[in-house]
């Protein structure tokens, strides 16, 4: 049986996952696909890109963040040492509503990197 959330690795990720959330409210998107597989499949709000080519040529065009961006409700799980799920909620000042935010990790040789990537936000307050 696979081992969860084993505290080693679970910290492995939360460092990635922040770290990428860090690049993310600075749009640098250097750093921000620095953190995805080649063949990552990243679903946004109204977009969706596969590999890395198509996410680069998206966040080249899109306008930075909202400033004041915060996340809430972030759960990381971890399964055996090379496989993390993490999902948070997050807002931005003055909204009322919650985006989410779904992400798949895999430790590869290059070190943690997204795989597969979801990000909505529901019409409606939840």
């Amino acid at each position: 049986m696979t081992e969860q959330d084993l505290p080693d690795v679970v910290a492995e990720v939360r460092a990635a996952f922040e770290a990428y959330e860090r690049a993310l409210a600075a749009n640098d998107v250097a750093a921000m696909l620095a953190f995805f597989a080649g063949r990552a499949v990243r679903f946004g709000i109204a977009d969706r890109q596969s590999g890395l080519e198509e996410q680069r040529r998206w966040r080249l065009a899109q306008d930075p963040l909202p400033p004041g961006r915060f996340l809430f409700e972030t759960h990381i799980h971890t399964y055996g040492l090379s496989t993390a799920v993490v999902t948070t909620l997050f807002g931005y000042p003055g909204s009322d509503v919650p985006g989410r935010q779904t992400q798949a990790w895999a430790r590869l040789p290059e070190g943690w990197r997204i795989i597969t990537a979801h990000v909505s936000e529901p019409r409606q307050p939840t």
